[in-house]
């Protein structure tokens, strides 16, 4: 997921806000990982990074996300983010401010 922050006024293009699986696909990236890799091999490339999981910059370890998922083996990047895909949003969820804190991350001011 990403979210751009808002304009500050000047005709500069804002930078994105990665957060959850998106910003795991830029560690990826930039990790030197291939695949097919074990939870282990992620584990021990990136277990420590922490993670956003949300627009206001609040982090979670990737290994806590990495426990939620029953897979042991994954073929792809791709099928890695796709597992961690429901343990991000339940941890969002669950640890986010509320439904106002949420509205009120989409709202540009």
């Amino acid at each position: 997921m990403g979210v751009r922050p808002p304009s500050s006024g000047d005709n500069e293009e804002p930078d994105s806000i990665e957060f959850g699986i998106a910003a795991v696909d830029a560690h990826l990236r930039d990790a030197d990982l291939s695949f097919p890799a074990t939870k282990d091999d992620i584990e021990a490339e990136l277990g420590h990074e922490r993670i956003p999981y949300d627009v206001h910059g609040n982090d979670v370890p990737l290994s806590e996300m990495l426990a939620e998922v029953p897979t042991a083996e994954f073929d792809s990047r791709q099928e890695l983010l796709n597992q961690l895909h429901k343990p991000f949003e339940a941890y969002r969820r669950n640890n986010s401010g509320g439904v106002v804190a949420q509205v009120r991350s989409l709202l540009p001011f």
